[in-house]
């Protein structure tokens, strides 16, 4: 190894999507670049390599204008001059599923083998915070190193190492480690991804500019070999930097400076470092900062495109992706093109200033017409796979109820045994128009008394109401349109223990019993069950009983607003910490259901809050006053905000839903819900990517944000040894857990801005978010170290919606109920289950929740031959034995991500 200083120089691009500019704007811009870089790496052999950001949709993005070019991409990319992937984009880690983020590395790296080249570097060089599995995640992907821009503080000074904190570093290299123990080289972009931007040629001006850059390098370095980012964010190609670099040569014949790339980088630099790298675990969340630039407040800017974001995931990887597994098992082919499609479309929303919601109006408007079309292809593809199994479902058992018995299937496609309130609409009768359309007797068919029963004869309690005539039609594949009319009716009925990714069959049958008239509303404004009991008080809070254990958590559900005179980056709260709250405010209460099954009231709040920010606040927008200077307070002026909550409890449910909608037409506000824990505890935790993370209550001691919101997932939830509480959401990404002493959940329900923020003024009146909302969360008291995985469990399967089909009366080779993937481990969270595309095996994915060793006992499925681990990029790396009972046990590692393959 020499001492001898090497200066690798990187061409780059940042290539952000869409930001301040709507999508086609940075479109043309981008075509413009790599017309510019395709022209210089023909003409000048000496512009050895440009690094394509880390991520494969840019090729796409450029094709679009240039199909022309693609042979002229491909034969530089297999050069090694063009340097692509791993990834498809560059998301967001945390306001984007675990799932997302494997299938963005696994059609980015499919993407780069099929172009003929991948940058096997762990690229992020602008996400807002790090995910703690991301080291993980890569080292079972075959990347040793992670790349990245933010979430750790360099505290080195002229190389000396020092006594640094957990989230600080003495360089700006280090080993990064995951929960489970894998550890990735950690390269910290100390001086911004652009400390290489703009070399001179002029050699007094490069002096100049080497004096002033070589000092910066020298700061935080480990090793004589020192990285400079040549590009910034949007920024043309330097075409004559390999002149730039021989000036350099010229002033510096003592340093080397090399025209580089990341894999190069990387290996030069793994041979040169020092033994006393500092191992950063974890997060990457910017914990040792004053917390006024982390820009987690992007977890709440247009909560709309997060719960449309949720929402779209649950939808690919938690139903159709399964479903179409089922189907697959069942001899259906697997629409591998379809999904790739609608997972990529979703993914075009995932870049960090995408689903950040910190973009101008135009991007966002666009992203709601993404999140459509991924949708409907999911939804399609669901439709079919639902056509498909449920026609093989044998339901000739409903045959003894008579020939109107209405037969349908309640699908579960979450990891574990599920009951819970299903609604379906079902055809009593239809008339095709090929057939002839009754009218009158389609009016007067008769529904009377009904039932639901199982294929045990199970009978349950139903709600049926008679939805009157339709229209509908269905699309054979192999004849025109068939258009009908319908007598329809939806039903109501809690399904009791549907087999986890399985389903069950039921049927709506002719009863001459009358239903039972049991009641969960023993009292005025208050149900219970056999796991809960709910008061509803005066200011339309909860009071709640853990009949389990005797815990009782008060004042649960009040609503908080407060002025924000930040951005779509950062809350701020106005400058006369005006806070209001619903603590105080008389709610109107009434029963909006009765039933055996389940119980539902309305709470509503006629609320006033104030119209908007003080005048003052325009023009400190537009005089760039940062958000942290501001002097603006809240209006004088109120207006109406009414909020309607519906909060239900199931029979056999041990959580409580909530359901709040409001028409929001105030301004510059943040509305949070507040769940008291009164839990004595230091820490909390929160589901996050792979993990359920344990953060501190506590925020660092250089920390002086007033507020310490963070980012979840599904859930976020305190507990100590004996009580917990957990609070589940879909699609509300923001939390704090405040230091008012009774470690209180803060869930953020809306923030209303009205700039983008950053390096300019760029106004975004949309992100005020005006008009209709309805947010959805579920409250789950447990009793608490001993019972939280429950609890996570069932927030889990909050996130994915029932799946239901209607079927006729017909002989099947398929049961009425079953479970298409039988496992068990009691710490193991499922994550997926779907076909690889590279070799048609089935495989499944389960994390670990907890610092425990486990062990998964799986059974073979139904139409494969063997099993064996694979990993993220679905990779087979070990068979596995199964038993006489067919069979799979192996051990999972605390924090592990585990990944089965099941051989077709």
């Amino acid at each position: 190894m020499t001492d001898q200083k090497h200066i690798h120089i990187i061409s780059h691009t940042h290539w952000d999507r869409e930001w301040y500019l709507p999508y086609e704007k940075h479109h043309v811009l981008l075509i413009k670049l790599m017309d510019r870089l395709l022209d210089t790496l023909e003409k000048d052999p000496e512009f050895k390599s440009f690094h394509l950001d880390g991520q494969t949709i840019i090729l796409d993005d450029y094709l679009q204008v240039r199909p022309n070019r693609r042979e002229k991409l491909e034969k530089y990319i297999r050069e090694g001059r063009l340097h692509i992937g791993p990834w498809y984009i560059l998301q967001d880690e945390f306001l984007t599923s675990s799932e997302a983020n494997i299938r963005n590395l696994q059609y980015g790296m499919k993407d780069a083998i099929q172009w003929g080249g991948i940058s096997k570097v762990g690229y992020f060089p602008d996400s807002f915070g790090n995910m703690g599995q991301g080291p993980q995640i890569l080292s079972q992907a075959g990347i040793n190193n992670a790349v990245f821009g933010r979430g750790v503080k360099p505290t080195g000074f002229n190389n000396m190492v020092s006594d640094a904190e957990q989230y600080e570093s003495p360089y700006s290299e280090m080993l990064w480690r995951s929960p489970d123990g894998s550890s990735v080289l950690g390269i910290l972009f100390a001086n911004w991804y652009c400390n290489g931007n703009e070399v001179p040629v002029d050699e007094k001006q490069a002096k100049q500019y080497w004096e002033q850059h070589l000092s910066s390098l020298e700061k935080y370095a480990a090793s004589p070999h020192r990285l400079m980012m040549n590009g910034c964010d949007h920024q043309p190609i330097q075409i004559d930097l390999p002149e730039a670099i021989e000036t350099a040569k010229k002033l510096y014949p003592e340093i080397s400076f090399t025209h580089s790339n990341f894999n190069e980088y990387v290996e030069n630099l793994t041979a040169s470092l020092p033994n006393d790298l500092k191992v950063i675990d974890g997060e990457l969340r910017s914990q040792q900062t004053d917390g006024w630039g982390t820009l987690v407040n992007t977890a709440s800017a247009r909560v709309y495109i997060k719960q449309m974001n949720q929402l779209g995931q649950a939808l690919l990887e938690k139903v159709a992706e399964p479903l179409a597994t089922f189907a697959y098992l069942n001899g259906e082919e697997y629409n591998h093109h379809l999904l790739e499609y609608a997972w990529k479309t979703l993914m075009q929303n995932h870049p960090h200033d995408s689903i950040c919601g910190c973009s101008v109006d135009e991007v966002h408007r666009e992203m709601v017409t993404r999140f459509e079309k991924s949708k409907h292809v999911a939804e399609a593809v669901i439709d079919e796979s639902l056509e498909a199994l449920s026609n093989k479902i044998d339901t000739t058992v409903f045959e003894k109820w008579g020939e109107d018995a209405l037969a349908f299937t309640v699908y579960n496609t979450t990891g574990w045994d599920r009951t819970g309130t299903v609604s379906i609409t079902l055809d009593a009768r239809r008339d095709y128009f090929s057939e002839g359309v009754k009218k009158q007797e389609l009016k007067q068919f008769p529904l009377g008394e009904r039932i639901v029963v199982d294929e045990a004869g199970t009978e349950y309690s139903v709600t049926v109401e008679d939805l009157g005539i339709a229209f509908d039609y269905d699309l054979p594949e192999e004849k025109f349109r068939q258009p009908y009319m319908a007598r329809r009716v939806r039903l109501t009925f809690e399904a009791e223990q549907v087999p986890a990714m399985g389903y069950k069959t039921f049927a709506l049958v002719q009863s001459s019993s009358s239903q039972k008239q049991d009641s969960l509303i023993p009292g005025e404004n208050q149900f219970e069950n056999d796991f809960l009991h709910v008061n509803i008080n005066e200011n339309g809070s909860l009071t709640v009983t853990n009949k389990v254990n005797g815990r009782t958590f008060e004042e649960l559900g009040v609503y908080e607003d407060t002025g924000d005179i930040g951005n779509e980056y950062m809350y701020k709260q106005s400058h006369d910490q005006k806070t209001l709250t619903t603590k105080d405010v008389i709610a109107n209460v009434k029963v909006v259901e009765d039933t055996a099954y389940q119980a539902a009231y309305e709470i509503t709040h006629e609320w006033e809050i104030p119209k908007s920010a003080s005048e003052l606040l325009e023009q400190e927008q537009k005089e760039l006053v940062g958000f942290k200077g501001r002097k603006s307070g809240r209006s004088e002026e109120n207006i109406p905000f009414k909020i309607t909550t519906i909060v239900t409890l199931e029979k056999n449910s041990k959580g409580i839903n909530v359901e709040a909608s409001f028409n929001n037409q105030a301004k510059d506000h943040r509305l949070r819900a507040l769940f008291p824990t009164a839990i004595q505890t230091d820490v909390h935790h929160v589901d996050s990517i792979f993990e359920v993370a344990t953060r501190s209550n506590q925020p660092s001691e250089e920390w002086t944000n007033p507020d310490n919101s963070q980012h979840q997932q599904a859930f976020v939830d305190v507990h100590n040894e004996e009580d917990g509480l957990t609070v589940a959401n879909l699609g509300l990404n923001e939390y704090e857990v405040l230091r008012d002493g009774r470690n209180t959940i803060a869930i953020t329900l809306l923030r209303s801005v009205g700039e983008l923020g950053d390096w300019g003024h760029f106004p975004t009146p949309e992100a005020q978010c005006l008009g209709e909302h309805t947010v959805s969360l579920r409250i789950y008291p447990h009793a608490g170290e001993g019972d939280a995985t429950k609890a996570y469990q069932d927030a889990y399967q909050f996130q994915v919606p029932w799946t239901v089909k209607q079927t006729g009366i017909h002989d099947g080779e398929l049961p009425a109920a079953k479970s298409f993937l039988e496992w068990n481990a009691p710490n193991l969270a499922f994550s997926s289950l779907k076909v690889s595309g590279q070799t048609g095996d089935v495989l499944t994915r389960w994390f670990n929740m907890t610092n425990e060793n486990n062990s998964l006992l799986v059974r073979t499925l139904n139409g494969t031959s063997s099993a064996y681990k694979s990993n993220v990029i679905e990779e087979k790396q070990e068979t596995l034995q199964s038993n006489e009972s067919s069979k799979v046990q192996m051990p999972v590692k605390p924090y592990e991500i585990v990944t089965i393959g099941f051989e077709k």
